[in-house]
């Protein structure tokens, strides 16, 4: 699956436990007509992968939803969902596959017929 949004916040890398699992956390904002702030967690190595992004920038995310179950002490079931991301792209100005505009001076006409040879088109 994928998500995309604007950057709104990236936290620092956090190292749990004796065997050092790592986890490094960013919520962007959706670009919808009710926009929503997603937690989005990436873990290990993947960690890594915020380095070269910013807060405001617009990405594309590859995420996999976790759901868990955990029995409480009272013997009741639980349930957590988390977004988990595995890969990270910038968005471009524009959207993916749009042709930039262009404007009337980057059409010129052919030059490659001379002036002194007759123009033998039949129309």
């Amino acid at each position: 699956m994928e998500v995309t949004g604007k950057i709104k916040k990236i936290d620092e890398t956090k190292t749990f436990g004796s065997n050092g699992f790592r986890k490094r956390e960013m919520v962007i904002t959706t670009d919808e007509q009710y926009p929503q702030m997603l937690m989005i967690e990436f873990v290990q190595d993947k960690c890594d992968l915020l380095d070269g992004f910013n807060i405001g920038e617009d990405v594309k995310i590859s995420i996999n939803l976790r759901g868990r179950e955990w029995i409480n002490p009272e013997g009741q079931a639980k349930y957590f969902n988390s977004i988990q991301g595995w890969r990270v792209e910038k968005i471009q100005d524009g959207a993916p596959g749009e042709v930039p505009p262009m404007d009337a001076s980057s059409f010129a006409p052919a030059t490659n017929v001379s002036d002194n040879e007759p123009d033998d088109l039949p129309f």
